[in-house]
């Protein structure tokens, strides 16, 4: 079964600044961008860390206001080295999308830089690339999950039919082995596009589960 890369979804041109880059111009370039973070390269385009506008407004906000006392002036106007997060969240280019959007939730970050085996920068990807996924056509997820089931499964369609209306799958049918049901359900689960699963299957009367269960249909 064939999962979407982050290499299908991610950005491949990105704005980047390195260590000495100064503050003035770090903000420059987000506005002019329209992003909310840049990725930061060492000479080797290595992503050694990530500024973003949340750090920006953090250094502003230590800033001393008018009629404050200054113990002493700053030595030398602010850089990408004295704003940036470090070391930065990122993700290989051949990682799956399902991989990349739980990092991102689990760090509870917008965007991940994406890099080569090398570990160089090669493209950006944010959450809303990996919402693109979940526009897949119904009748798309349903080949997909109908194939998954046929070809891993070895489930006909003609013992489980499959519906999908906005993303969420419906398999309906019978299967012989009740047992089975859990690993089918995550299999679907995990095929790009499915928003969510609710399966109406039932175990056919000569399951031998019959006997060590008062019910045989998977909750919907």
């Amino acid at each position: 079964m064939k999962h979407i890369k982050v290499a299908d979804l991610m950005t491949d041109e990105v704005a980047s600044v390195t260590p000495d880059t100064p503050f003035k111009e770090v903000a420059k370039l987000l506005a002019q961008y329209d992003v909310s973070g840049l990725p930061v390269l060492d000479d080797e385009d290595h992503v050694v860390g990530v500024v973003s506008q949340t750090d920006l407004l953090a250094r502003s906000a230590a800033v001393p206001g008018p009629g404050a006392q200054i113990v002493a002036p700053p030595s030398r106007p602010p850089t990408t080295r004295d704003l940036m997060s470090a070391p930065a969240v990122t993700v290989h280019a051949e990682e799956t999308v399902g991989s990349a959007a739980r990092l991102m939730t689990r760090r509870g970050i917008e965007r991940l830089p994406v890099v080569d085996v090398e570990d160089r920068l090669v493209g950006i990807v944010t959450r809303r690339d990996l919402l693109r996924t979940f526009l897949r056509p119904d009748a798309e997820i349903r080949r997909r999950v109908q194939d998954a089931l046929t070809d891993l499964a070895d489930i006909s369609a003609e013992a489980v039919e499959v519906h999908v209306v906005d993303g969420i799958v419906t398999p309906e049918g019978t299967v012989h082995d009740r047992s089975r049901l859990p690993v089918l359900i995550a299999l679907v689960e995990r095929i790009d596009g499915v928003v969510a699963v609710a399966p109406r299957i039932t175990a056919r009367p000569d399951d031998p589960a019959n006997t060590r269960a008062g019910h045989h249909a998977m909750p919907g």
